[in-house]
């Protein structure tokens, strides 16, 4: 049995095509990344996926349950940190965590709620009311509001957007735990160097479809590979040069971002400027990361083809 199912997922609003048939699976005990620009249609797969949006046309499964038909089931097995700062004004934070806990029938769950508030450095602000609290503090209470049933999946949508660096160590560190002890973690997150370190397979969503789905390791080794970046002093990159370019470059730019496929390419690439009449102000090779490889497949459209 899979942690989440989605088949062939449509949503519209109004003339907007939200989603066009989107289907992907996250196995049990995964860490799978959702990232995407905005606009790609990653909350409103979320919505559906928890339940405050339904889909026109598919399904979504969770843990073999319909989000419709079995919703009960369904929303037991999940927990969701959303991306707004939803909170109620009239309670401390532990009796948040005890009013979520009762909405899933579940009694003295305070030995958990205090494991999860010490994990998430929120002890000492257990009996502050929500409104005294920081912006980095109510989203720690976010967190810990989807984690107080023990949910076996767990859906972050933008956890550490506008938090400090403190928090987001501290997050990582306890859902990285959580999921060695099996919990299927699903992120959306705008830091790529946070899905390329923690994420062990990544869908690319863009316009409301799947352009890419696949390990991480293989999504960058398939796509990202080596780069040559350039500044020129004087002088324009050649023409037969500009298939190699990552991003299409404006006429006269001076900085260029060119795609290798070994090193040997490197003094080709530069022998071919030299000619040209190109002087160099800056040479830098490099091996590229996640945000490369997002950068690419979001504005190059057939790198994707046939890919999802």
């Amino acid at each position: 049995m899979s942690a989440i199912e989605i088949r062939n997922v449509k949503k519209r609003y109004k003339a907007l095509q939200a989603l066009k048939g989107v289907s992907l699976t996250v196995e049990e005990g995964e860490f799978f990344g959702l990232l995407g620009p905005n606009g790609a249609g990653k909350t409103t797969l979320i919505s559906i996926l928890a339940g405050l949006a339904r889909a026109d046309e598919g399904s979504v499964l969770v843990r073999g349950h319909d989000v419709v038909a079995d919703f009960r089931q369904a929303r037991r097995a999940l927990g969701v940190v959303p991306q707004e700062l939803v909170f109620d004004p009239f309670f401390s934070v532990r009796e948040t965590l005890r009013i979520q806990s009762g909405y899933y029938g579940l009694h003295h769950n305070d030995d958990w709620i205090d494991e999860v508030m010490a994990n998430l450095d929120l002890t000492e602000k257990a009996d502050a009311n929500m409104r005294a609290l920081s912006g980095g503090m109510k989203r720690r209470v976010l967190v810990a509001q989807a984690l107080v049933h023990r949910p076996p999946v767990i859906v972050l949508d933008e956890p550490t957007a506008g938090v400090d660096v403190e928090l987001r160590q501290t997050l990582w560190k306890f859902i990285s735990r959580l999921n060695r002890e099996g919990h299927t973690i699903v992120l959306t997150t705008h830091y790529l160097e946070e899905a390329e370190s923690l994420c062990d397979r990544i869908a690319m969503l863009r316009r409301g479809e799947v352009v890419a789905l696949d390990r991480t390791s293989a999504l960058l080794q398939r796509f990202a590979g080596m780069q040559l970046a350039l500044r020129f002093a004087e002088g324009v990159l050649p023409t037969e040069l500009r298939a190699l370019e990552i991003e299409p470059s404006e006429p006269g730019t001076r900085h260029h971002l060119l795609r290798l496929s070994s090193y040997d390419d490197v003094e080709r690439i530069l022998a071919q400027c030299r000619a040209a009449g190109c002087t160099f102000e800056e040479i830098d090779v490099r091996k590229a990361d996640l945000e490369d490889v997002f950068v690419q497949l979001m504005n190059s459209p057939e790198l994707v083809e046939g890919l999802a």
